[in-house]
């Protein structure tokens, strides 16, 4: 398995009712041991998750599962993220 960095960037059309739908797909992620963290940005432009999966196309579709995608309410791009340095 690796870790993939998902940006979630906010477009025109979101809308805060996605906010507890995509809230409910992170948590359907930890609980299966998907994700690793997650979090939003302070500017309120979006935020960022790291999820485990085994390839890119896996993550990438996992992805687009997420009601942030589904709806157009951000443009989420995934990043396979090889760690370097770790606490």
């Amino acid at each position: 398995m690796r870790k993939y960095l998902v940006m979630a960037m906010r477009t025109p059309a979101f809308v805060d009712s996605v906010i507890e739908p995509h809230r409910d797909f992170l948590a359907k992620l930890l609980a299966d041991g998907a994700l690793f963290e997650s979090g939003k940005f302070t500017d309120g432009s979006g935020g960022a998750y790291v999820i485990f999966a085994e390839n890119l196309t896996a993550a990438t579709e996992l992805v687009q599962q997420d009601p942030l995608h589904l709806t157009g309410s951000s443009e989420l791009t995934v990043y396979e993220w090889e760690i370097t340095v770790s606490a």
